[in-house]
């Protein structure tokens, strides 16, 4: 065995913070099996005032589909006039916070954790997420750990974004490359 090889037997997330009593979890996880799932078209006002009765910090406007999965109510913050499609995961394992006006699209996948691979324990690291104003992240697309999207961007459908993404730029690909916006009409 080399000196990087993992060894899951010494994972250890003692000192991983929840956020919350794993009581309240529970709790969260039953309302999001009733209220979330994809079987029911609750209206997007209940699930707003649901979240916010969790602890999450939700402007005007709220859109948010069935099948949204979300990993920490007390952990995500969003604007006004935020669309998240159906499907969408927000493994919020730390703060993922979403400017005004944000789109996110059907089954995008937004992960705040990893693990530091070359460490035995297979260490768990989080860092935040945040969405500028104006941005949208197309469908399927999956957006990594500390990943700042900017004001006004665009990342395309399937897309895999790992680093930050400056104000007014698109993402496309995998990994993703990002590019200015073109000038409409030009």
């Amino acid at each position: 065995m080399t000196k990087s090889s993992i060894r899951l037997d010494q994972f250890q997330n003692d000192q991983f913070d929840r956020g919350a009593p794993r009581s309240r979890e529970v709790l969260w996880l039953i309302c999001q099996s009733l209220f979330f799932g994809p079987i029911m078209p609750w209206p997007s006002a209940l699930r707003a005032a649901l979240l916010r009765a969790f602890g999450a910090k939700i402007g005007e406007g709220l859109v948010i589909r069935s099948g949204v999965q979300m990993k920490f109510p007390w952990r995500f913050r969003c604007g006004d006039h935020v669309w998240i499609g159906e499907s969408v995961r927000l493994l919020n394992l730390e703060v993922i916070e979403l400017g005004d006006h944000v789109c996110l699209s059907q089954e995008s996948f937004f992960c705040t954790g990893s693990h530091r691979f070359g460490t035995p324990g297979f260490d768990l690291i989080t860092r935040p997420i945040v969405v500028g104003n104006h941005s949208w992240v197309g469908a399927r697309a999956f957006v990594g750990p500390g990943v700042e999207i900017g004001r006004d961007c665009f990342v395309t459908a399937g897309s895999v974004l790992s680093s930050d993404l400056p104000d007014s730029h698109r993402a496309r690909g995998n990994p993703a490359i990002a590019a200015p916006l073109e000038e409409k009409n030009s």
